[in-house]
């Protein structure tokens, strides 16, 4: 039986947005100087900064980061029909640009140092579908995934990589930033991310000629003309002066946030100490996460039996055991906000015939649904690792306004749970 604890007042949230007043008056600027669309000094400034920190030379703000990312995949020359190697455990929104271009995604599996793409499936898939050209890479969470090693594979077989660094802005690996290891790489300013503009998104690259395409395409490719004349398709992805200055005021907090993020994190993990449990983990010799969000990961013999419909789910309590169900139920019911880890991309119905592979070769029919203390691999671990990190791990509130109080009230709920 859970304890009883009081409902918080004001609701804890997963991740807010976290404003500092710089914001407002960047926005009021817009408004004031009358330039309110698409172009304007803040979307200059936000491009500099964001070149600035990442270490790349071009920076083109968009609307969205799927904006940047169906803009990065139509650089890389997907045409239909063509294969493209993805993250399986991330949000769609890294995935569904494929599709726009009539790219057909081909999942790779993750891995358990990272929760990211496994090179090692990586290389398998190679060997499986040696025409494919481009590789899609998420950095799930703000964790850095093993960049250096899939960027390896990818050499050895000619292939471009798109970086989907939407979560990760401010990470860095072996000293490098993460937006900054791919071809066209992409970055999100959503309302959830370390920092935000409410929307928005940027593509990055080091190429000026990608850039320059991108700014056309974005445009809805209106030639140089005196006219409006167009000789290909475009979109119209520019990222306006008004959300710009969001953005702009947010940059100088960046680090602020990641410290905070830092903070939260450390607290969970010392807080769940003699529980059962992992949080998300990173190479720490080689990676600095911007710790977006803290989730953890129950060790298989203190999971209770959990199952998985595609909207329903039910579990049976057992003494000393919990799932990340029961988690987020009872939070909820104290006003605090957690979130199930990504749905793996290979589990999505609208992408259930795509292929997937392991580091063992091909995943489908072997691992078509989740039987805990089954479907092992060679090395005795399960052999659809995202479907299992899905099973077993859950996002905590990891939100930079979460007081250290409430903090250690929510770390005393989850660990009510385990009773």
């Amino acid at each position: 039986m859970n304890k009883e604890f009081v409902p918080f007042k004001n609701r804890v949230w997963l991740s807010s947005p976290t404003m500092h007043g710089e914001e407002f008056e960047y926005m009021k600027e817009a408004y004031e100087t009358n330039w309110m669309s698409t172009v304007g000094k803040n979307i200059d400034e936000v491009e500099r900064l964001a070149c600035e920190k990442v270490g790349c030379k071009y920076a083109v703000a968009l609307s969205a980061g799927t904006a940047s990312l169906h803009l990065a995949v139509r650089l890389a020359g997907v045409k239909p029909g063509d294969k493209v190697f993805c993250s399986d455990m991330t949000f769609c929104a890294t995935v569904n640009p494929v599709v726009y271009e009539g790219g057909v995604p081909v999942f790779i599996d993750t891995e358990y140092d990272t929760w990211n793409m496994d090179p090692v499936a990586l290389e398998k898939a190679f060997e499986i579908y040696p025409e494919v050209k481009v590789v899609v890479v998420a950095h799930l969470y703000g964790v850095p995934g093993k960049i250096d090693e899939i960027k390896k594979v990818c050499d050895k077989y000619g292939a471009t990589i798109i970086e989907d660094a939407a979560e990760s802005l401010g990470a860095s690996y072996k000293g490098q930033q993460t937006g900054n290891f791919g071809d066209f790489n992409c970055i999100s300013f959503n309302g959830n991310k370390i920092i935000t503009g409410s929307s928005g998104g940027m593509l990055l690259t080091n190429s000026k000629e990608a850039a320059e395409k991108v700014r056309k395409w974005s445009t809805q490719a209106r030639e140089n003309a005196p006219w409006y004349q167009h000789e290909e398709v475009g979109y119209n992805y520019r990222m306006s002066n008004v959300i710009a200055g969001v953005v702009r005021g947010q940059f100088p907090h960046l680090e602020e946030h990641i410290a905070k993020k830092k903070e939260i994190y450390e607290r969970y993990k010392k807080g769940f100490e003699g529980l059962p449990v992992i949080m998300n983990p990173f190479d720490e010799k080689n990676s600095a996460p911007n710790y977006w969000l803290s989730c953890m990961l129950i060790d298989e013999s203190a999971m209770c039996k959990q199952v998985r419909g595609e909207n329903e789910v039910a579990y049976i309590k057992e003494k000393g055991k919990t799932c990340p169900t029961e988690i987020l139920e009872t939070m909820m019911k104290y006003n605090a906000e957690g979130r199930p880890i990504w749905k793996p991309m290979h589990m999505q119905p609208i992408y259930r015939m795509n292929g997937f592979v392991t580091r063992e070769g091909n995943g489908r029919g072997k691992t078509n649904a989740y039987i805990q203390g089954g479907a092992l691999g060679k090395d005795g671990r399960p052999l659809d690792v995202g479907m299992d990190i899905f099973q077993r791990g859950l996002c905590l509130p990891s939100d930079n306004k979460m007081t250290e109080e409430e903090q250690n009230i929510i770390i005393e709920i989850i660990r009510s749970c385990f009773e």
